[in-house]
């Protein structure tokens, strides 16, 4: 299977199953579409208008780069895959507080409550969590921990806590922990950023972007703006860490489908890392992304796309989180295949201690798969992630970014169809135009030697 797809002056080719992706001429582009040239005198007779020697030496340049594995290459596993039976958890996401100082109106986790009653993580229930992972990650050296809210920094005293029981039990354990904090910035004071940047966290930042985009949707629970605090509080630490691991995170709503804005609003603040994210809400949501918008989002896409070629270009490069795609080889052959590992080799851990498939399935009785103290005791939930990769999804099997995307989100399929067989169509069109956004990119910047 091939992709083709024109972006500007471009003719690309993606090779879904190897990989490869080709800039192609006109001709090319066409005779593509004869492949395998069954009666190439029939082709010469159709394509007169090039010379005869041209079409040759280009069906020629296709027969080879068929041979090579590089176009129409067979699927790697044959539509066929089994996970292993037995998963090593790597990662876990601590939801350190049940709470927040915020009152986002597109809050998934409803304000930072997950349908339950607010509360913080002890500190023990976050060392018994943190060795529930070393236990679990098994001979796998390298583990990942995130610390997620609500807003984490409202338990600031078990995060110092668990950043230092998780490195010297790692240490003694020969293992390395990699730890990761998502903040609303509001109290990243100096002594916290301090911290932070001493003990080498990643950290993800949220602003929207511009001040009136920001402040729709970010508010305090009394209704104001956030945006002012924000911005200084997040400034003043990411110009703190000139070598820190960051990413200043947003999302764009139907208010602001204009969002390459908000992306350049951020990059001029002086930001290199950003992501800005599409909504996830119920269709009947003001402020819901719709099937309709599609065409406008993908279009804004493209001029984002075309503002970072133009930045680059002035020796301003910007990393956008979505458009890092790595077809030099990786990920994984089953990484690319089941995604995140949610529910598998990724868990969330809930302030008392409970273990959920994801961040986005916390709260959810039924989808609750144990303790950290007692361990995973059901294994029926472990075996319905386990079988959801690409080839066990009737709307991905057939797709040409399948093996990009890998199967899409499972807690926004089962937002949207009750099951996490069913990816959600909006998000699947985003991704396939980010996907086309991301290869243009990369050609433009390689070629004119600026990567």
């Amino acid at each position: 299977m091939i992709h083709k797809f024109i972006f500007d002056d471009y003719r690309f080719v993606l090779d879904v199953n190897s990989g490869s992706v080709h800039v192609v001429d006109e001709l090319t582009w066409c005779l593509l579409d004869e492949y395998p040239f069954e009666n190439e005198r029939d082709i010469l007779a159709r394509y007169a208008s090039y010379p005869p020697s041209e079409v040759v030496e280009a069906m020629q340049e296709i027969k080879e780069l068929v041979r090579e594995g590089l176009l129409f290459s067979p699927d790697p596993l044959d539509g066929h895959y089994e996970p292993a039976d037995e998963p090593v958890v790597k990662a876990l996401c601590l939801h350190l507080a049940h709470d927040c100082n915020l009152a986002c109106r597109y809050c998934f986790a409803g304000q930072g409550h997950f349908g339950g009653p607010g509360g913080l993580m002890p500190a023990e229930t976050g060392r018994r969590a943190l060795d529930f992972l070393f236990a679990s990650s098994g001979s796998r050296r390298h583990v990942e921990v995130d610390f997620f809210g609500g807003e984490p920094l409202l338990n600031f005293n078990t995060l110092q806590d668990l950043v230092e029981y998780g490195r010297r039990r790692a240490a003694q354990l020969g293992k390395v922990i990699k730890f990761t904090v998502t903040t609303n910035a509001l109290l990243l004071t100096p002594e916290v950023g301090r911290f932070l940047n001493e003990h080498d966290l990643a950290v993800v930042l949220s602003l929207d972007g511009r001040e009136e985009v920001h402040n729709a949707m970010r508010i305090f629970p009394g209704g104001q703006g956030s945006y002012e605090c924000v911005v200084e509080n997040i400034c003043r630490f990411v110009f703190s860490r000139p070598g820190g691991e960051y990413y200043v995170r947003g999302t764009f709503t139907r208010r602001n489908l204009d969002f390459s804005r908000d992306v350049l609003h951020m990059a001029d603040l002086g930001f290199k890392h950003i992501s800005v994210e599409p909504v996830v809400a119920p269709y009947h949501e003001e402020y819901a992304l719709q099937p309709g918008d599609v065409p406008r989002i993908c279009e804004e896409y493209e001029i984002l796309t075309r503002q970072l070629v133009s930045r680059a270009r002035r020796g301003q490069q910007v990393n956008f989180f979505h458009f890092n795609i790595d077809l030099d080889g990786g990920p994984c052959l089953p990484k690319r295949l089941a995604g995140c590992g949610a529910g598998r080799e990724y868990l969330a851990v809930s302030p008392e201690g409970k273990l959920y498939p994801c961040h986005q399935f916390v709260g959810r009785p039924e989808y609750c798969m144990g303790d950290v103290e007692g361990g995973i005791v059901r294994p029926d939930l472990v075996e319905e992630f386990r079988r959801a990769h690409v080839y066990n999804k009737d709307a991905c099997r057939g797709c040409w970014a399948r093996f990009i995307c890998s199967g899409g989100c499972h807690a926004n399929a089962h937002a949207f169809h009750g099951n996490i067989f069913t990816p959600y169509e909006l998000a699947c069109a985003l991704i396939k135009k980010r996907i086309e956004c991301a290869i243009y990119l990369k050609a433009v910047l390689a070629k004119e030697g600026l990567i």
